[in-house]
């Protein structure tokens, strides 16, 4: 078993992710729990997470030679698993 460490910079990343997106569930069941109670802060904390919901795929940063720790994450493998090309259709 080949154990790989994990940086530092992906673990940052990943720990953010987790506590920005508590803190939108948090928010959104205030709004749906309690709506008397809840104030701006809540509701633009919902919306924003639900505008950032509706970005399209494409709007990326381009991975070029200098691709940062984000990008090795969420890019696609490109390799080959094959030795072959694609087979006629």
């Amino acid at each position: 078993m080949v154990r790989r460490r994990v940086p530092l910079v992906t673990l940052m990343l990943v720990a953010a992710g987790l506590v920005a997106g508590g803190l939108w569930w948090w928010a959104v069941a205030r709004l749906l729990l309690v709506p008397g109670e809840t104030g701006p802060v809540e509701g633009a904390v919902a919306a924003g997470g639900w505008g950032l919901s509706l970005l399209p795929v494409h709007v990326a940063a381009s991975s070029g030679r200098g691709e940062g720790a984000w990008a090795r994450l969420t890019r696609a493998s490109r390799r080959r698993r094959w030795g072959g090309g694609s087979a006629p259709s």
